[in-house]
């Protein structure tokens, strides 16, 4: 038999759901193992060790919220993916604030889902390591996830810091939002419509405002995609 290809845990109340994507997953070659109350999830993601965590926003006893940022205090590097009933911009960049890597809304499609999920763990096998960027006044620490301007820092995500480093490796040409989409989330349909890529964009120019306010590091090409701006 082969070893399953990673383990998951979903945490999610409504019954028909969790059993169908549990059966899902295991059809698909993962381990699978489900919570349907919001507390008991938050213990196994905290207690267990799992390659990946689907979690549901609105739960019984803790809300997804609250698992995320918990999750996220204890192990920074834990891949997640929050599901959302609402799919409400606030929805969205509130699971983002507190550290959910992608987001999927409801109803969503198990295709969709799939391959978010399978190139999130594809991305989450490449960990940033020792990866440094200079830019201008500011430095990128990629393995302590940090980027930091004279005795201001501010904690990056992952996705942050690839971006940052898919950005400076390519910073003489435009990248677009599909190439991000592929090439940094690892989507294997980067036509699918999302708006992940400006969400994070809007968070990591915020912290780069925060370390510096003068500086205008990346710059939207309208109708294009991004690059980054001319060194101050």
């Amino acid at each position: 038999m082969k070893p399953p290809k990673a383990h998951i845990l979903v945490v999610e109340d409504d019954p028909a759901i969790l059993n169908g994507l549990l059966d899902v997953l295991v059809f698909h070659g993962y381990a699978a193992h489900g919570e349907a109350d919001g507390a008991l999830g938050c213990a196994a993601a905290l207690q267990g060790q799992y390659d990946l965590v689907l979690l549901d926003v609105m739960l019984p006893g803790m809300d997804g919220f609250t698992i995320c940022r918990q999750v996220r205090a204890k192990r920074p590097t834990q891949p997640i993916i929050m599901i959302t009933a609402k799919g409400s911009e606030d929805d969205v960049v509130n699971g983002f604030k507190c550290g959910a890597d992608d987001y999927v809304p409801k109803p969503f499609s198990l295709r969709e889902l799939m391959v978010r999920l399978e190139a999130l763990l594809r991305r989450s096998g490449k960990a940033c390591g020792d990866v440094t960027v200079e830019w201008g006044a500011i430095h990128f620490d990629g393995l302590n996830l940090r980027a930091a301007c004279a005795d201001r820092v501010q904690d990056l995500t992952r996705r942050e810091m690839d971006i940052v480093v898919y950005l400076f490796q390519n910073q003489h040409r435009i990248v677009s939002k599909k190439e991000l989409l592929m090439q940094v989330w690892h989507y294997v349909d980067a036509d699918i419509e999302t708006r992940t890529v400006d969400i994070h964009m809007l968070k990591l120019r915020k912290k780069i405002t925060t370390l510096n306010p003068d500086a205008e590091m990346i710059e939207t090409v309208r109708g294009e995609g991004y690059r980054l701006a001319g060194l101050a």
